[in-house]
C-alpha cells in the first residue's frame, strides 16, 4: 500500500508539474476523435446523397471531405503548439500564429479547388447521359480558369497575410512578367493558342479534326493551355502545341452537314445505245433512295471515252455524317447501280486490248 501511495503520489506531482503537456495530449485526442466522428457523419450522408438524382450536393460532399480533415488537424496542432509557446516561451513558436491563418486559407483554397473540379465532372457526366446538352470544351476552359483565379487570389491573400506588400508584389510581378515573357515566348504563344482556340471554337473536344498543311488527324481528346491532345485512328496520341494551330489550316469534318458520293462507273462501248437508259434509272433510283438527300446537288450524266469503257460519273449526298452508316449506304447504292446496268443488258467494263492482225499476200504470186 506504500509503495501504490507513492507512485500516486508521484503521478499528482508530475502532472502539476507538467499540465501542459497533459493539455497537449487532451488537444491531440479531441483533435483525432472530431475528425473520426467527422469522417464518419460525411461518408454517411455521402451514401445518402448518391441515391439522389442531384448531382451537386454529391460534388459538394466530395469536394469537403479531405479539406475538413486537413482543417481539423491545422487548428488542432496549431491550439497545442500555442500551449507550448505559453509554456516554454521558445521564438520557434511564434511562427504560429501566421502558420495557423496560412492553412486555413490553403484549406478554403484547396475545398473550392476541388468543388470546381467535382462540378465540371457532374456538368460532363450530365452530358454524357444525355441528360442535359453541354459543351464539353467551354466546361474545360470555364473550370480551368475559376480554378487558375482561385490559387492567384489564395496565393495573393497568404502573402498579405504573411506580411507582404501586395502592390509591391504585383508591381514586381509585372517588371518580372516582362523578362519571363522574353524568355518563355513559346510558352506564352502556346498559352494564347489556347486561349484563342477556346473563343474562336475550330473545334471541341471529342471532333474529329485534320490539317492539309500538317499530317495531324484523329479525335481531339483534351485542350490544355499548352498542348492540344489529338488521339490518331491508330490509336496513337499526337500532342500538338497550341500556336501550331495559328499558323495551319485545319479541316473539321465532324461538323459536315451531309457526306458526299463521288463515283465514275464504266460500260463497254458495245452498250453505247443502253447509256442514256443506265443513266435516267440510276437518276430515278437516288432520288427516291430514303437515305439519299435529293435537296442536295444530285448529277448522273455520261462523263467521257475512256480508253477502256464509256464513263458516267455520280455526284450526290447521304442524310447521315456518320462514318459507319455511310459506307453501308454507299455500298446500297453501288450494289443498286450494278443491278441497273445488268437489268439493261449491258455490262460494266474492264480494262481491255484488242489487237487487228493483217494479213498480206505474198508479192509476186500467180
Amino acid at each position: 500500500m506504500a509503495n501504490e501511495a507513492d507512485i500516486i503520489k508521484l503521478i499528482a506531482e508530475w502532472t502539476g508539474t507538467n499540465s501542459w503537456i497533459v493539455q497537449v495530449f487532451v488537444v491531440v485526442l479531441v483533435a483525432l476523435l472530431i475528425d473520426l466522428v467527422q469522417r464518419r457523419l460525411v461518408k454517411r450522408l455521402h451514401r445518402k446523397l448518391e441515391s439522389t438524382g442531384n448531382p451537386w450536393d454529391d460534388a459538394l460532399i466530395k469536394s469537403v471531405m479531405r479539406p475538413l480533415s486537413f482543417f481539423i488537424w491545422i487548428i488542432g496542432i496549431t491550439f497545442a503548439a500555442d500551449i507550448v509557446k505559453v509554456e516554454t516561451q521558445a521564438p520557434l513558436f511564434g511562427a504560429v500564429e501566421p502558420l495557423r491563418e496560412v492553412g486555413v486559407i490553403a484549406t478554403l483554397a484547396w475545398f473550392l479547388v476541388r468543388l470546381v473540379s467535382n462540378v465540371q465532372q457532374s456538368i460532363i457526366q450530365r452530358g454524357l447521359d444525355g441528360a442535359e446538352p453541354y459543351d464539353r470544351t467551354t466546361a474545360d476552359a470555364i473550370g480551368k480558369l475559376v480554378r487558375i483565379s482561385i490559387l492567384i487570389t489564395a496565393a495573393l491573400v497568404i502573402l498579405q497575410t504573411l506580411g507582404f506588400s501586395v502592390s509591391g508584389v504585383l508591381a514586381f510581378g509585372g517588371i518580372g512578367g516582362i523578362a519571363i515573357g522574353f524568355a518563355a515566348k513559346d510558352l506564352l504563344a502556346n498559352f494564347f493558342g489556347g486561349l484563342m482556340i477556346y473563343l474562336d471554337r475550330p473545334f471541341n473536344v471529342g471532333d474529329w479534326i485534320r490539317s492539309p498543311d500538317r499530317n495531324i488527324e484523329g479525335t481531339v481528346e483534351n485542350i490544355g493551355w499548352r498542348l492540344t491532345t489529338i488521339r490518331t485512328f491508330a490509336k496513337r496520341p499526337i500532342y500538338v502545341p497550341n500556336s501550331t494551330f495559328a499558323s495551319i489550316a485545319v479541316e473539321n469534318p465532324s461538323r459536315m452537314s451531309h457526306r458526299r458520293i463521288k463515283e465514275t462507273i464504266g460500260i463497254r462501248y458495245d452498250d453505247l445505245d443502253k447509256m442514256d437508259d443506265i443513266i435516267n434509272s440510276v437518276k430515278n433510283m437516288l432520288h427516291a433512295h430514303p437515305k439519299i438527300d435529293d435537296s442536295q446537288t444530285l448529277i448522273v450524266n455520261f462523263n467521257s471515252f475512256a480508253p477502256s469503257s464509256l464513263d458516267f460519273f455520280i455526284y450526290t449526298f447521304t442524310h447521315t455524317t456518320n462514318w459507319v452508316k455511310y459506307h453501308a449506304i454507299k455500298q446500297d447504292v453501288l450494289l443498286k447501280i450494278a443491278k441497273i446496268i445488268q437489268d439493261a443488258g449491258a455490262e460494266i467494263a474492264f480494262p481491255t486490248s484488242t489487237i487487228h492482225l493483217v494479213t498480206e499476200e505474198p508479192a509476186g504470186g500467180d
